[in-house]
C-alpha cells in the first residue's frame, strides 16, 4: 500500500485538507484502503518543520504533499529523491525548487501561487477602495523566505499609483501587539498582510482582523478565509482548486510519473472577497464598483 506524507504549518485538519481528500477519494485513493497518509503537523512552529520532514523520508513515504514555501523548504532539505508536490509555492523557480515551471527537472512538483505577483493587485484594491490613501503597512513574517518577494512587489507597484510602503516584518505572532502599534505611529492608513499568516498555514486571520478593526485600519490578505476571520477583503488563489488539482498530481506520481515531467501548474481561479460588516466596523463606504467586481461579499 503506497504511503504519502502531508507536511503542513497547522496544527489539524483545515477544509484545503478535506477537500484535498475528497478528490484523493475520487481518483480511487481511500485513506485506510489502498493508500496510508502520514500527517505532520508543525503546529506553527517553523523551527519544527526540519524535524517532522526527517520523520516523513526515514518513512520511506512515496510521495510528500508540502503546504508553503517554508514547507517545501524544509521537505526539500529533507530529500532529493522521494516526489514532492507543492501545494502551493509563491516563487517556485525563484527559490530553485523548479528550474522551469514546464520541466521541473527534479523530484519537485507541484502549483505555484503566483502570490508575489498580486501584492501589487491588493495595493490597487485599497486605494480603490480608500482612495485618499497615501501609506500602507505591509505586514510579513520574517521567517518565510517568500516575505521579501511579497514586499518587493509591493514597493515596486506602490510609487506607481501614489502609495509608500511601511514594511513591518515580524518574528510570529507574539509581535503583533508591537507591529501595530508602529503602523499607527508611522500613520498608516490600510494593511496588507501576507497570506502566510492569515491562511491555513499560520491561521492567524482573526487576530489580525481583530487588531486592524481596533485600530481602524483597512486590511487585505489572500485567500477568503482572512474576510470570513473579520479582515476586510482577500484577492488571491482560489485555495480549494489548489487542493483539488494537488491531488491529480500526487495520483500521477503514485500512478508511475515522474515529478520532473509533470509541468508546475499556475493557479486558474482567482477570488475577490469582500466583508462589509468589516467595513461597516471601521466607519469605510466600499465603492460601488469594487462591490460589482467581488465574487463573494459577507453581509
Amino acid at each position: 500500500m503506497p504511503r504519502m506524507g502531508y507536511l503542513t504549518l497547522g496544527s489539524g485538519p483545515t477544509e484545503t485538507e478535506l477537500e484535498f481528500k475528497q478528490r484523493l477519494r475520487d481518483l480511487g485513493w481511500v485513506e485506510g484502503q489502498n493508500i496510508i497518509i502520514e500527517y505532520r503537523w508543525a503546529a506553527n512552529d517553523m523551527g519544527r518543520l526540519g524535524v517532522l520532514a526527517e520523520e516523513l523520508v526515514r518513512l520511506k513515504v512515496d510521495v510528500v504533499v508540502a503546504s508553503a514555501t517554508p514547507v517545501i523548504q524544509a521537505a526539500r532539505n529533507a530529500t532529493t529523491t522521494i516526489p514532492i508536490v507543492m501545494l502551493g509555492a509563491a516563487d517556485p523557480v525563484g527559490f530553485g525548487f523548479v528550474a522551469s515551471l514546464a520541466r521541473p527537472g527534479g523530484n519537485i512538483t507541484g502549483l505555484s501561487l503566483q502570490s508575489p505577483e498580486l501584492a501589487g493587485k491588493r495595493l490597487e484594491l485599497l486605494k480603490e477602495i480608500v482612495p485618499k490613501l497615501t501609506r500602507v503597512a505591509f505586514l510579513a513574517h520574517g521567517g518565510d523566505p517568500a516575505h521579501k518577494l511579497f514586499l518587493k512587489e509591493a514597493q515596486d507597484v506602490a510609487p506607481k499609483i501614489g502609495l509608500r510602503i511601511q514594511a513591518v516584518v515580524i518574528k510570529g505572532p507574539e509581535e503583533f501587539e508591537v507591529a501595530f502599534s508602529a503602523m499607527v505611529r508611522e500613520r498608516a492608513g490600510a494593511l496588507v498582510v501576507q497570506p502566510l499568516l492569515t491562511g491555513s498555514a499560520l491561521g492567524q486571520g482573526r487576530k489580525v482582523a481583530d487588531l486592524a478593526a481596533r485600530n481602524r485600519l483597512p486590511a487585505v490578505s489572500d485567500g477568503i478565509r482572512f474576510p470570513e476571520a473579520g479582515g476586510l477583503a482577500s484577492y488571491g488563489a482560489n485555495r480549494l482548486d489548489l487542493s483539488r488539482r494537488a491531488a491529480v498530481f500526487v495520483d500521477k506520481i503514485l500512478k508511475g510519473t515522474k515529478p520532473a515531467d509533470l509541468p508546475v501548474e499556475q493557479p486558474m481561479k482567482f477570488e475577490l472577497v469582500i466583508n462589509l460588516k468589516a467595513a461597516k466596523q471601521i466607519g469605510l463606504t466600499i465603492p460601488q464598483w469594487t462591490l460589482m467586481k467581488a465574487d463573494k461579499v459577507i453581509k
